[in-house]
């Protein structure tokens, strides 16, 4: 009997700890429970500790309250020039509702997915190639725009949608590639004739510089040449002055003027002299010789 007994309290227990595990619920950060109480919703759980009525309560769906961040595979569009091509794109979004999101849509994941294709088409459907593959801000903020509006029902806020991808034809992208490589070479050639003129520029500038350099230190290299010339002829003739003047002071006599002159005559008559310089002197003495001569032979014939 007793053991008896010790099983029933032990099944109660665990009947009550059951009990007690289904009815306490624990709501934890950034999730939201919707309540269903007999069938019709009842209310919405937030973060802590929350009681259910066994068989009447039910939670009905478990919303995160974060961020949710969707990569959706590429999708088939056709440009406005008639070019298809793939794009794929990221959906950044957050559920502000948690009843809305759980009655307004059935599969709200799906329906943001078939939504995202369908807007990009018509956004797409509306620009060229080249439009489309250079703006990819526009088109990201009309996708946003359009997607926050139409989601709003379903308690689902659109906070940012990106184009990962764009993925023109083959044809297209060989093409493309052709004419960037010929801007390239064209950037190139274009860069390269610069250059080469630029150079030529230089070169031609640099020689200029060097013959005005070289014309200028000639001409100075003269003007200091003849400036010493000048003034050393000057110095010359001012101590040929200064000679004179302490000659004529010092009042010399003849015999030395004679001498002097003899001396002056003697380095004209050095060998190279083309011509025969005959002293005043000397003449006078011929004349005394010749004079003397002729005094001799007329007193013999007398």
């Amino acid at each position: 009997m007793n053991l008896l007994g010790i099983i029933l309290f032990v099944v109660i227990i665990l009947l009550v700890i059951a009990l007690m595990a289904y009815v306490v619920r624990i709501v934890p950060q950034a999730k939201s429970y919707v309540i269903e109480r007999l069938g019709a919703y009842h209310s919405t759980w937030s973060t802590g500790i929350h009681f259910v009525i066994p068989f009447i309560d039910r939670i009905a769906n478990k919303v995160t309250l974060k961020e949710i961040v969707k990569d959706f595979p590429p999708q088939p569009v056709i440009t406005k020039d008639n070019v298809t091509m793939q794009i794929d794109t990221v959906v950044y979004f957050q559920i502000t509702d948690p009843k809305l999101y759980t009655y307004g849509v059935v599969g709200p994941i799906t329906a943001i997915e078939n939504l995202t294709a369908t807007t990009l088409r018509n956004i797409i459907g509306e620009l060229e190639l080249d439009e489309t593959l250079t703006s990819r801000d526009i088109i990201n903020t009309k996708m946003r725009a359009i997607l926050d509006e139409a989601t709003d029902p379903w308690g689902i806020k659109v906070n940012r949608v990106e184009v990962k991808n764009i993925i023109p034809p083959r044809d297209i992208q060989e093409a493309m590639e052709k004419q960037m490589r010929a801007e390239r070479e064209r950037r190139e050639s274009i860069l390269r004739a610069e250059g080469e003129k630029k150079a030529a520029i230089l070169t031609a500038e640099g020689e200029k510089e060097s013959m005005v350099l070289r014309a200028t230190a000639k001409k100075e290299a003269m003007i200091a040449e003849a400036e010493g010339q000048a003034r050393a002829t000057e110095r010359l003739y001012e101590a040929q002055a200064r000679g004179i003047q302490l000659i004529k002071d010092a009042e010399p006599s003849k015999a030395y003027m004679t001498l002097k002159s003899l001396e002056a005559y003697e380095k004209l008559a050095d060998g190279k002299a083309t011509k025969l310089v005959v002293p005043s002197e000397l003449q006078n003495v011929a004349t005394l010789l010749t004079n003397i001569k002729a005094f001799v032979n007329d007193d013999q014939a007398s």
